[in-house]
């Protein structure tokens, strides 16, 4: 009966790690739990490729004043790291100025992709051309 209880157990594990194991490859960890790293904000920060990451701190360069562009690339270094291209990452590239991500706008550049908008340019597009150009 032991015998019989122990094969059963062994069994059962043998089982769970196999399902276990292919979960881990199907999620792309290769057999190990994802990692991800926390930075002091406590929001773990998103893998992104060396292009997506290059882009994120160069589109720090528009903001108007220099504790702005400062506090920009901060932002990116504890959000982002390089690893593998992040195919969730919104990136966009209009009149020659690339940006990924949510932009943060201020009031004036709001006002100027409403306008635009209104204007007939998509949204997308609006936000980018107002974040680098106003």
């Amino acid at each position: 009966m032991t015998k019989i209880v122990a094969v059963a157990v062994l069994a059962a594990m043998t089982m769970l790690g196999t399902v276990a194991a292919v979960a881990s490859v199907a999620a792309g960890t290769g057999g190990r739990p994802p990692q991800a790293s926390v930075p002091h904000g406590g929001v773990a920060r998103q893998e992104v490729s060396r292009k997506q990451y290059d882009i994120l701190i160069g589109q720090c360069r528009y903001p108007k004043t220099a504790e702005a562009r400062q506090r920009c690339r901060t932002q990116v270094r504890e959000q982002y790291k390089v690893g593998a291209f992040n195919p969730d990452l919104d990136c966009r590239t209009y009149s020659g100025i690339s940006v990924c991500g949510v932009l943060e706008l201020s009031a004036a550049q709001r006002s100027c992709v409403e306008e635009s908008v209104n204007g007939g340019l998509t949204r997308r597009r609006a936000e980018v051309e107002c974040y680098a150009f106003r």
